[in-house]
């Protein structure tokens, strides 16, 4: 039998990019899963369950959560990892930027969490792994709306820790390093000197398989934080 056969993962952000590398390896294992992106279409699409939605976009993310308990039942894993990335000076970022991480990274991880933890907790147990970043607990050059966004993102995960325990339902936080997918084509940083090449990159499979790992690990075993890097 397959390690979380039986079980019903969702997938913020499955689309592409860590995110889709997650959901593969997930439905390789065994689960059933359920991708939840502004990108994709409703409906089954080969291994995967779709639910198209804008994360950003409260009433959608509602509407979704809210679909996924109706049709499905109660995830036994869920992964917030729909976000974004902006790489620009402090005095040159816009309000509007910021808004734009708040939202992907803090407020959608809430609603999500708020949307599946109850009836998570009625059933005694499952995990919910929130996708961080080296920069949820380093500050980086021209990362100030980012970082921002993912060190609020780490105080949500740290509170609902302790607010949860007891319960059989695990948080953890997953931080990978600079990791090659199309958050960075803007930026180019095979051009900055700064920045590490994309050759020297993680890969979406790597932070993939230590998702995987958390997920996989008995329901007596807590990972409160897995910080992955490229060597």
């Amino acid at each position: 039998m397959s390690a979380l056969s039986g079980r019903l993962a969702v997938v913020t952000g499955g689309s592409r990019g860590i995110g889709l590398a997650t959901a593969e390896m997930l439905a390789g294992a065994g689960a059933t899963v359920v991708r939840v992106a502004r990108t994709l279409t409703h409906g089954p699409h080969g291994k995967f369950h779709d639910i198209r939605c804008d994360l950003a976009d409260v009433p959608s993310l509602v509407e979704a959560t809210t679909r996924i308990l109706g049709e499905w039942g109660t995830p036994h894993i869920v992964i917030n990892n729909a976000g974004a990335f902006v790489y620009k000076p402090f005095e040159a970022t816009e309000p509007a930027e910021l808004d734009q991480q708040l939202a992907l990274h803090i407020r959608a991880p809430f609603v999500v969490a708020q949307s599946f933890l109850p009836a998570m907790r009625a059933a005694g147990g499952g995990l919910l792994i929130n996708v961080g970043s080296v920069s949820d607990h380093a500050g980086y050059p021209d990362n100030s709306a980012y970082a921002a966004s993912k060190f609020g993102l780490r105080g949500l995960h740290e509170t609902l820790v302790m607010e949860y325990r007891g319960t059989g339902v695990r948080m953890s936080l997953v931080s990978p390093g600079p990791t090659d997918t199309s958050v960075w084509d803007p930026v180019n940083p095979d051009e900055r000197a700064e920045l590490p090449s994309r050759a020297d990159m993680l890969r979406p499979a790597d932070v993939a398989e230590a998702i995987l790992f958390v997920a996989t690990r008995p329901a007596h075993v807590h990972i409160d934080w897995l910080r992955l890097g490229p060597a």
